[in-house]
């Protein structure tokens, strides 16, 4: 006769929690949370297939940085060539102007234009008076709604031996003659950079005053009574609060350094000033669509992105170790 042992209610309580659940559960659960769901999940499936069309498929054209394309043939009867194309770049007599136009153009906008939109969002923050604060806000980000198309004609204007800048800086004994600032290739990196900030300085400060407004007023209360001053309150309190926003976005534009804003370039750059603009993505243009050498141009567009995909993991995985935060 077969004796069957029951167990105490409690232990079967306890193997019913414990229990996993079966792949027929998991796959109802999915099911159910995907119909409760189905509007965002639909939405989110546009931006996939988008994603998909106009991102991924693209991507097989990259392999015409491995052949000799010509328009005349088709991608799969072209040639292979190898790393020719690439060599070709490392060797070109421009590879050296390029790279140390674009990384010079780069590094310098990363040094003084990533902190200062830290700086005025912070000095913004401190402004008691709402009115001047939003007159101040408008003001700054107003540029960032015009286009390079016209800032640019607006800068060459400005910039030209009969412009507004050669008027001031004469009427306040700058300088003695008359100069056309974009002829001059010794000037061109200050105008890029310092045109970029005025234009982005407003815009950029947006994403730390939204961090700044999530900040504890605990945390202020606290430093209060502590006898901390502004000052202190915000070395102290603000900034530390918004450093995780502050290290991602460190970590996209050191990933970007190579990008050297095509639009503004192509629009303030001429014959005469070519020697400090012609960077990677305007050598890239030119060797392109201008000479017909896809193959060559491609390969170094993908070399460039390479080298961005790289430093995107140098700087997130020193961040990572330095304060703990990261992108992934």
């Amino acid at each position: 006769m077969e004796v069957k042992i029951q167990q105490p209610v409690e232990q079967q309580v306890s193997d019913t929690i414990l229990a996993e659940p079966t792949k027929k559960e998991k796959i109802k659960k999915i099911k159910k949370t995907i119909i409760s769901q189905k509007y965002l999940q639909t939405m989110a499936l546009l931006g996939v297939v988008w994603m998909f069309i106009f991102n991924y498929i693209p991507m097989y054209g990259l392999i015409i940085a491995f052949k000799e394309y010509s328009i005349i043939k088709t991608i799969s009867e072209a040639p292979w060539v190898g790393l020719m194309q690439f060599k070709e770049f490392i060797q070109d007599e421009n590879f050296w102007i390029v790279l140390k136009n674009t990384l010079g153009i780069s590094l310098i906008k990363l040094l003084i234009g990533f902190p200062l939109p830290i700086i005025f969002a912070l000095l913004l923050n401190e402004l008691t008076s709402m009115k001047l604060k939003k007159a101040v806000q408008t003001i700054s980000y107003l540029p960032h709604f015009i286009s390079w198309v016209v800032l640019g004609g607006i800068l060459t204007t400005w910039l030209a031996d009969i412009g507004v800048i050669n008027d001031i800086l004469l009427g306040l004994g700058l300088i003695s003659e008359r100069t056309n600032f974009l002829a001059e290739p010794d000037n061109f990196w200050a105008i890029v950079i310092l045109s970029d900030i005025w234009k982005e300085l407003g815009w950029s400060a947006i994403i730390y005053l939204a961090a700044i407004a999530g900040v504890s007023p605990e945390l202020y209360e606290s430093s209060t009574i502590d006898g901390a001053n502004r000052f202190q309150k915000m070395w102290h309190v603000t900034l530390p609060s918004i450093r995780p926003t502050i290290t991602i976005l460190f970590i996209l534009a050191v990933s970007g350094v190579l990008n050297s804003n095509f639009d503004q370039i192509l629009i303030l750059r001429n014959s005469l000033n070519e020697s400090a603009s012609n960077v990677i993505d305007i050598y890239v243009y030119q060797m392109g669509l201008q000479n017909a050498r896809y193959s060559y141009a491609t390969a170094v567009g993908l070399l460039k992105a390479i080298i961005a995909f790289i430093l995107l993991l140098s700087a997130n995985k020193i961040t990572k170790k330095l304060n703990g935060t990261s992108l992934f």
